[in-house]
């Protein structure tokens, strides 16, 4: 999907769609915006229901302050005109009050940006603006200023967050980002210290570059290529839609013939990917005009080393991760299915992934079809791309049981015998 071919209106209404879909606004919060190329402000309206928010309800504020449209401008119009006027670099400003930005809001604190890779990439510096009346051209001169000193994302006192981009997607994407952080913050501090990424690592993450292979011009497509992209373009929004991956974070790769396979690109929206977006690695090289997961030479080398793997998933959920940026264990035996599907999850050295590729393939097998890397990510594997995707989603709820249970005892794991059962029973120990 071209997102910058939409009309301001349609920009407005789809990201709005997300943002109220996730949860991460309210019926009558927060506001959008898209600055035209003839300096039109289209915002959306005060009062209407953001659930149910469609293109003729959008606002157009001409420069002259003329207003065209059915309804009143967002009552907080006076700070996203008063950032255009700051930065006129940005095209777009998105204001929401998600919970969890809200919470760190009402505590006078900015969510950590060092507690995964790429994030100060995403976010940029993040800052707080004093708090000021919702609506006030005193409040809209206490965020501007912020936007003046080059900041694009700012917390407001007691109130939310406002990003600024250069188009709406890049705006959502860093709220997205940042609202992810502040969560998995939030929950791990429930778990234990929050291990933080220091300056060595937070340098290796440039070494986390694209590879360039060579390229081909792809031939026939055969029947199988395309029942795996179709395949994956359904588990791939699924998996945005549980919010197992972002809209440009998470990665999904099915084995073709060999170790040709097909794998989702690098920067595209998951949530309208397309089976056309997908990149098919064939002999090493990619399809031409497309470009490939950074991750593409970790998905090969999985597949040159391990003939019974069909498919990979590399995906950041939101539960597993509390695991990742704690020194808490991922223990899975919880229940019966947790082990049975998830064996043994071992956490490696941050930095493996892109920096160790064969030391991370080789810790793979079918005692360990998870690995979770340290604040980054989790890699799992499997025979079929719906059992992949079954085992993300049984981490993911494993997860997210456990961080519950500490909250309410001591946690009882499955013992010994009863593991030794589960491994006869089911063939687990062949």
């Amino acid at each position: 999907m071209k997102f910058d071919l939409l009309h301001p209106a349609g920009q407005i209404v789809m990201i709005m769609e997300r943002i109220y879909t996730h949860g991460m606004t309210t019926t009558s919060g927060g506001n959008l915006s898209v600055k035209d190329e003839n300096g039109d402000i289209w915002i959306s309206p005060a009062g209407v229901d953001k659930g149910s928010l469609t293109a003729k309800d959008i606002v157009c504020v001409k420069a002259d302050g003329t207003v065209e449209g059915i309804h009143r401008p967002s009552s907080e119009f006076p700070f996203h005109k008063g950032i255009y006027e700051k930065r006129p670099d940005l095209k777009a400003v998105l204001h929401a009050h998600p919970p969890a930005l809200v919470a760190f809001s009402i505590v006078r604190r900015i969510p950590s940006n060092d507690l995964l890779p790429d994030i100060r990439e995403l976010c940029g510096p993040v800052e707080m603006a004093e708090y000021g009346l919702p609506g006030s051209l005193d409040l809209g001169e206490k965020i501007a200023q912020k936007f003046l000193k080059g900041i694009n994302t700012v917390l407001l006192e007691n109130h939310g967050v406002v990003v600024g981009a250069d188009d709406l997607f890049k705006a959502f994407m860093s709220f997205e980002t940042l609202d992810f952080c502040a969560r998995l913050e939030i929950a791990a501090n429930r778990m234990g210290p929050v291990q933080l990424l220091n300056q060595t690592q937070l340098a290796l993450t440039a070494q986390k570059r694209h590879f360039f292979p060579g390229t081909f011009t792809p031939g026939v497509v055969s029947s199988a290529e395309r029942i795996a992209r179709r395949e994956m373009v359904e588990l791939i929004h699924r998996a945005y839609k549980q919010r197992l991956i972002s809209s440009t974070q998470g990665t999904f790769s099915k084995r073709l013939d060999g170790c040709d396979f097909v794998i989702t690109p690098f920067d595209l929206d998951r949530k309208y990917l397309q089976a056309e977006d997908l990149v098919r690695i064939e002999d090493g090289k990619c399809e031409v005009g497309k470009t490939p997961s950074r991750s593409m030479r970790l998905h090969q080398r999985i597949y040159e080393k391990h003939p019974e793997i069909n498919s990979i998933i590399i995906a950041h959920p939101p539960s597993m991760m509390v695991f990742a940026v704690t020194d808490v264990p991922f223990d899975s035996r919880t229940i019966p299915e947790s082990y049975i599907l998830l064996r043994t999850i071992k956490k490696l050295d941050f930095g493996g992934n892109f920096l160790d590729i064969d030391g991370v393939v080789d810790e793979l097998s079918s005692k360990t079809p998870i690995v979770m890397m340290a604040n980054d990510c989790f890699i799992v594997t499997g025979d079929t791309l719906l059992s992949t995707f079954d085992r993300l989603e049984v981490a993911e709820y494993s997860a997210k049981a456990i961080i519950s249970a500490r909250s309410l005892g001591e946690i009882v794991n499955i013992n010994d015998h009863q593991i030794a059962e589960l491994e006869k029973a089911f063939y687990l120990d062949a």
